[in-house]
């Protein structure tokens, strides 16, 4: 055979295995997507129909481990399980205590949490833009001066913001349909029309199945054996955001969502509250008055961090941290993975190269589920919190 035959017939291999390699899923389990690739090996691959034909066989072949599975519901055809019970009963598959342990987040380390972080930072598309937000901090406090409530600010906090451009995208709007389904005071029973609990879906539909942000903290929480399926995930998040608790006078009167999204009034004082379009819709309307800051981050872009004083109809908030600028899924994506991976502790992340903490809190009275906890309060942890 001719030399240039020989190198024909070896590049003609090469390149069948090169293009096999690309369709096959051999090392490539994992989070996110890469289009370098003709198909894909992450757990939304499933749902896109763009998985590679050896993605069952590689990333979810093993039987006798919970990956992809933990709190999934009682399945006796399975050789073992991979939920709370399983330990009573003495049939946990061989990684749940790796995997699948009581705080929800298995082995998931700080690095894996700022890897991912880092992540959700890139791909939140629908941020503000500089031309599109601008703020007006004036006056910076000590933390001393914090306790004061003096009005050291003559100008609105928020100084323009681009209603027509932002508002109009779903993600923004869905926010905003379930800001105002709140009564802000404890002791109040929460009472929501059908309309409404439709608004609590389409917000989880909108932020976390139809973003790529959101379909990112799915997969890697999915990598990693915390959920068994993006339906699982979804409904994991409506309950621990939007399912209701007594926070006083023993009424249903209180959420995750409202006290962290929309925030409430106890005991003469605001009690949570740390999103900016609360803040910036409140303001607008007059109900809100701005006093001072006493912390702003490192950040020259949007997303931004602010540690603020203010007002709410008479009521007061000390501190109201809050991430300003970042997109809703990119707020409610950052709360729930430090939720879920370091529930009750402070959670680490990188945004841009710059650590954010996160400090999260478990509602210890009530539970759902297999005695899950309800989001307490998320808040970013600013010097001055």
């Amino acid at each position: 055979m001719k030399a240039t035959a020989v190198l024909a017939l070896l590049l003609t291999l090469f390149q069948l295995g090169y293009n096999n390699s690309l369709d096959s899923c051999e090392g490539r389990c994992g989070y996110g997507t890469d289009s370098d690739f003709s198909c894909q090996c992450n757990p939304s691959c499933e749902r896109y129909g763009d998985c590679c034909s050896d993605y069952a066989e590689i990333c979810k072949g093993d039987s006798t481990s919970c990956k992809g599975r933990c709190d999934e519901k009682y399945d006796p055809d399975n050789e073992c399980h991979c939920n709370s019970k399983c330990s009573d009963y003495n049939n946990c598959c061989r990684d749940y205590a790796d995997l699948c342990d009581s705080d929800g987040g298995g082995m998931i380390t700080d690095a894996e949490i700022k890897s991912v972080s880092e992540a959700l930072y890139a791909l939140d598309s629908n941020k503000a833009s500089a031309s599109q937000l601008i703020i007006d901090p004036q006056a910076l406090v000590h933390d001393s001066q914090t306790g004061s409530q003096s009005d050291l600010s003559s100008r609105p906090l928020f100084k323009y913001l681009d209603e027509k451009e932002l508002f109009s995208r779903p993600t923004y709007a869905a926010l905003l349909a379930v800001l105002d389904n709140y009564n802000r005071m404890t002791g109040q029973t929460e009472d929501f029309s059908p309309q409404q609990l439709a608004e609590q879906d389409t917000f989880l539909r909108e932020t976390m199945s139809n973003t790529e942000l959101g379909r990112e903290l799915f997969a890697f929480l999915y990598t990693k054996g915390v959920y068994a399926s993006e339906g699982d995930f979804i409904q994991d998040l409506k309950m621990m955001w939007f399912g209701l608790y007594s926070r006083n006078n023993q009424k249903m009167d209180s959420s995750g969502f409202e006290h962290i999204f929309a925030g409430e009034v106890k005991g003469g004082k605001v009690s949570g509250f740390h999103n900016w379009l609360q803040f910036y819709l409140l303001e607008k309307s007059g109900k809100l008055n701005y006093y001072s800051h006493s912390f702003n981050g490192p950040w020259t872009t949007y997303p931004d961090v602010l540690g603020m004083q203010f007002k709410w109809d008479g009521y007061y908030k000390q501190v109201g941290s809050a991430v300003i600028g970042c997109s809703p899924e990119f707020d409610f994506a950052l709360y729930s993975l430090c939720y879920i991976t370091r529930p009750g502790k402070q959670c680490r992340l990188s945004l841009g190269g710059k650590e954010l903490i996160i400090q999260t809190y478990t509602w210890d009275n009530s539970s759902y589920g297999n005695g899950k906890k309800f989001i307490g309060s998320a808040f970013p942890a600013t010097p001055r919190n």
